[in-house]
């Protein structure tokens, strides 16, 4: 369950999907003598560190439901399958949607003089495609084990996100930063959601690729027919 705000109120729902569903699917796979891999998320942290995390850093579920009930599913991989991989991502987009740049792409109508867009979190866009490169990386290695995190490399703002989204898309929508009190949500955003690849480097995969290169290929692919 994914809907962060949702997850604020339908809290035995969120448990029982990505707590008690992840203990089934891990119990399974170890009963079968399957390897997992599991995706998981930034708001396992606090993100009140000024510093990215890297997986060695103490997670406890951070401040939301829904982080604290990805943390439990994770937990419940590492105690019910030891042949496992727990993968952490953020700021994910990719083809179709919903995703923060399709959000961007279709709120810049020219019906908006000024869009304000949150300037005081931190994180690391990232694309599907290039967690599924490093996925196929992972899955050909089947001694590996433990928790790797998967975002591209490079940091950004949601404001800073946005802006690089008009520019790529040829687009003169106006963009104006704010802060995160100016769009209260029910559960609170993570001020730093950058998360550090140190196991890829450790174990000698290839790094993720930069945020603007992942972005400039998706927008090329995703919204390029549009324009014409």
């Amino acid at each position: 369950m994914t809907a962060v705000d949702k997850c604020e109120t339908e809290i035995e729902f969120a448990y029982k999907l990505n707590a008690f569903g992840t203990a089934n699917v891990a119990a399974a796979c170890n009963r079968h003598g399957v390897r997992l891999i599991a995706i998981s998320t930034d708001y396992v942290f606090d993100g009140d560190s000024d510093q990215p995390c890297n997986e060695i850093d103490r997670a406890t579920g951070g401040n939301t439901i829904y982080g604290k009930s990805k943390f439990a599913g994770e937990e419940a991989v590492r105690r019910h399958c030891p042949n496992h991989v727990i993968c952490r991502i953020s700021w994910l987009y990719g083809h179709g949607g919903p995703s923060f740049v399709h959000a961007m792409m279709s709120l810049a109508d020219g019906t908006r003089p000024v869009l304000k867009v949150v300037a005081d979190q931190h994180g690391n866009p990232t694309s599907t495609t290039a967690v599924a490169r490093q996925l196929r990386n992972i899955l050909a290695k089947p001694e590996l084990v433990g928790t790797f995190h998967l975002t591209c490399e490079g940091e950004a703002t949601w404001f800073e996100f946005a802006q690089e989204i008009f520019r790529l898309a040829g687009k003169t929508q106006a963009v104006s930063p704010c802060t995160t009190d100016e769009f209260p949500r029910p559960a609170p955003r993570p001020k730093n959601s950058r998360l550090d690849k140190m196991m890829l480097r450790l174990t000698g995969l290839p790094p993720m690729p930069d945020w603007h290169d992942a972005l400039a290929e998706f927008m090329e692919s995703e919204f390029r027919a549009d324009s014409h």
